[in-house]
């Protein structure tokens, strides 16, 4: 799908605008992005393109994930590897099942449509939970928490979200082979974002050109993430582990000083226009989806995405209470409702093949629970953490550095 200049000039005109609107309001940017969307939508304007799971894993995961990971810390990573794992393997089972379960037994939908619904819906969304996090100002272990873990439950959805595919489409499935296909998926990523990582460092550690240093980090970014998608395994990881790694290690002489101050900035430039084109695209799309035909059965879904959430939080978070990676209650209470579901969940949604069961039912319900995330969940976020005291009140002399 052709998208000329003039459309780009149009949407990061909307976008800055929104920016500077929601600054001067205090309100968070990814809500003013969407309900801006919706306003170009119930206007007729017309962009002429369509939100797609290609679009959104081929265009704009990529440089998301790599921003967030380039400047995540190895060291405090690792040191929390085992509850950030956790969270993203059993948490995301256990959101999974309540929902998938209440969706069959409380709406009487079929497993066919249930379990696909349940699975897609059940990680939290990389793309707004690193916007929402970031523009609130979070720092420290928190962040690292919360951050890492929605990056980290793409690996468990993805193996979960084929085997409904296989089951809903009659494929076999088998204890074994989800095994087997989670080791794939995961170790896979991580090794395809190891090997991409090291030879960009190799090359780039040839040249103290900053401009070649940046084109190298593209390729690292996109290139990691497409080399594992085509494989099918996960991209969200490789493209993380990618950026980990030249994150961590460019500073060790692969990238020079000017270098890696230009990679930082492009980067963070990149996500802006990426997190602004994704929500205006949300927004846009949410006018024209259906939800209000599955009203009642999206409403349930979100009390059960948010009974899902804290079990799988307070429940994973209780394993560790008596060890040295005890997680603070606030902290608790913060994974909870930071939870967030957006573009991920959206993508896979879209991306389900025309056979599977109630697949329009399906997609209408994401979006409202999307809808709900970004917006409710999304307003409330930055009070919330100010209420536990984990950022500072505004117009403080904290908030403003």
């Amino acid at each position: 799908m052709e998208l000329n200049i003039e459309r780009i000039e149009l949407l990061l005109l909307i976008a800055a605008g929104v920016a500077l609107l929601a600054r001067r309001l205090h309100l968070p940017y990814t809500v003013g992005l969407t309900l801006a969307g919706m306003v170009v939508a119930l206007a007729h304007i017309s962009f002429e393109i369509e939100l797609t799971k290609e679009l959104i894993f081929s265009a704009f995961l990529p440089p998301l994930i790599f921003e967030a990971a380039f400047h995540m810390p190895w060291r405090p990573l690792r040191a929390d590897a085992g509850v950030v794992l956790t969270l993203a393997t059993l948490g995301v089972l256990l959101a999974c099942g309540i929902t998938t379960v209440g969706l069959h037994y409380l709406a009487a939908w079929p497993w066919a449509a249930a379990v696909p619904l349940g699975v897609l819906i059940s990680a939290t969304d990389p793309v707004s939970v690193i916007a929402t996090f970031k523009e609130a100002g979070v720092t420290g272990r928190l962040r690292l928490l919360v951050e890492s873990e929605s990056l980290l439950n793409d690996g468990t959805v993805a193996v979960l979200y084929s085997v409904a595919l296989a089951a809903t489409t009659g494929g076999g499935v088998s204890i074994g082979g989800v095994a087997g296909s989670f080791l794939i998926t995961v170790v896979g990523g991580v090794l395809c974002g190891a090997l991409t990582a090291g030879a960009v460092l190799l090359l780039a550690g040839r040249t103290a050109d900053h401009l070649i240093e940046l084109t190298f980090s593209t390729i690292a970014a996109y290139g990691s993430f497409l080399l594992a998608e085509h494989w099918h395994l996960s991209g969200v990881l490789a493209t993380l582990t990618a950026g980990i790694l030249i994150g961590n290690t460019g500073s060790l002489g692969a990238f020079s000083d000017r270098g890696r101050e230009a990679v930082a900035s492009f980067w963070e430039y990149i996500g802006f226009i990426a997190n602004s084109l994704i929500f205006l695209l949300i927004g846009i799309r949410l006018v024209a989806q259906d939800v209000v035909s599955e009203l009642t059965v999206a409403l349930l879904v979100i009390a059960l995405v948010i009974i899902g959430r804290a079990v799988a939080v307070y429940g994973c978070c209780a394993l560790f209470r008596r060890s040295a990676h005890r997680i603070a209650l606030n902290h608790q209470h913060v994974l909870f409702w930071g939870g967030l579901r957006g573009a991920l969940a959206l993508a896979l949604a879209l991306g389900l093949p025309v056979d599977v069961p109630m697949r329009a039912a399906i997609i209408s319900v994401t979006f409202a629970v999307v809808t709900f995330s970004v917006i409710v969940q999304g307003l409330t976020m930055t009070p919330f953490l100010r209420r536990l005291g984990e950022i500072a009140p505004p117009h403080s002399p904290e908030s403003n550095r």
